[in-house]
């Protein structure tokens, strides 16, 4: 069975700096995104890597956000610096696993991260 567990979530200053790791069990992803989703607003994509390690960045967090993965594909990391109150969200891990050509969506459950000014 495939799971998705995140750790790194908590309160920080405005300005530090935070890392999310997101591990999956029972696969190998081909890809592995970020959403947050902040109290009364939609949530939104934060980052994403794909299969050739191609990554694709919300423009609210390009320059200060970086995604990136291990080489076995089962931990995928979002280093998160310069950190703004705006980011006060909760940031859910998601991985798409292939199963023959059939692409399979899981969710973690998510991990508060809270920005203080």
């Amino acid at each position: 069975q495939v799971q998705l567990v995140e750790s790194g979530g908590g309160l920080v200053q405005a300005g530090e700096s935070l890392t999310l790791s997101c591990t999956i069990s029972g696969s190998a992803f081909t890809a592995m995104g970020w959403y947050r989703q902040a109290p009364g607003k939609q949530r939104e994509l934060v980052a994403s890597i794909g299969r050739d390690d191609r990554t694709n960045y919300a423009d609210s967090v390009k320059g200060r956000f970086s995604i990136s993965r291990d080489s076995a594909k089962t931990t995928a990391t979002l280093q998160m610096n310069s950190l703004k109150p705006a980011d006060t969200a909760v940031y859910t891990c998601t991985a798409t696993v292939l199963r023959g050509r059939e692409p399979y969506n899981y969710w973690g459950k998510g991990t508060q991260v809270t920005v203080s000014s």
